[in-house]
């Protein structure tokens, strides 16, 4: 029997980050792993080994453990962060910092959840730091990297109170009908598909860069659960 792949999670207390810690008693053949600066509540039966730490020392912990593959789900808002540079610091920097050290490490695949709109160019502040980290991991060169690009998450956060995206979470089922073509990629999407997919592109052995929008993130997700459904019959 083949050793699991060892997947490090780095950004744990997010929506996608704690989706996929919550599917982590079925997983087959993964042995999860998260980095945090916090200890995390974890529901019973949560199989994951869980490093705390200041995130400065991140770089020198990711090239000691040594993953197969590192999912970045670090991800903030401008309200939470208080300004433009604190935004900047977590969904840039901190981010840029892990992939470096995931290369150093020799780390096979890395997983970046950005968004829908991402663009270096762009007046908004948010998608432009989104697009300049995506700019930025991809002249790393790492062996594999998947960049996700979801829309709107359909899942409940945790301690994390947002309006607006409650609202939309309450329509968009009936918006993403209208959504064709071109547009489908902002159609909403639940946080277990792009928890799936995240997981599916950490354990993909081709290398490349590849970028996901909703139909890509669909398949991939469809694919991780028939996958870990196929392992769980033969187990």
């Amino acid at each position: 029997m083949s050793e699991p792949l060892r997947v490090l999670l780095v950004g744990a207390t997010g929506l996608i980050g704690r989706t996929i810690i919550a599917r982590s008693p079925q997983l087959q053949g993964i042995k999860l792993q998260g980095l945090a600066r916090r200890e995390i509540p974890f529901a019973k039966g949560t199989r994951m080994e869980l490093v705390l730490a200041e995130s400065g020392e991140w770089p020198g912990i990711i090239t000691q453990l040594v993953p197969d593959a590192v999912i970045s789900a670090l991800g903030t808002t401008h309200k939470k962060a208080g300004n433009d540079d604190a935004f900047r610091a977590v969904d840039h920097d901190l981010v840029l910092e892990v992939g470096k050290a995931a290369k150093v490490a020799g780390v096979k695949n890395f997983v970046q959840v950005s968004s829908v709109g991402a663009d270096p160019y762009s007046k908004n502040n948010y998608m432009r730091v989104k697009g300049e980290t995506e700019r930025d991991l991809k002249a790393l060169k790492l062996h594999r990297l998947d960049i996700l690009r979801p829309s709107l998450l359909r899942g409940k956060r945790q301690n994390d109170l947002r309006p607006a995206e409650f609202l939309g979470q309450v329509f968009a089922p009936v918006g993403d009908l209208f959504l064709h073509g071109s547009k489908e990629k902002f159609r909403s999407i639940r946080a277990t598909d792009v928890a799936a997919a995240a997981l599916q592109a950490a354990i993909s052995k081709a290398g490349g860069q590849f970028v996901h929008e909703h139909e890509s993130l669909m398949r991939l997700a469809r694919e991780f659960d028939r996958a870990q459904a196929d392992l769980a019959g033969s187990g």
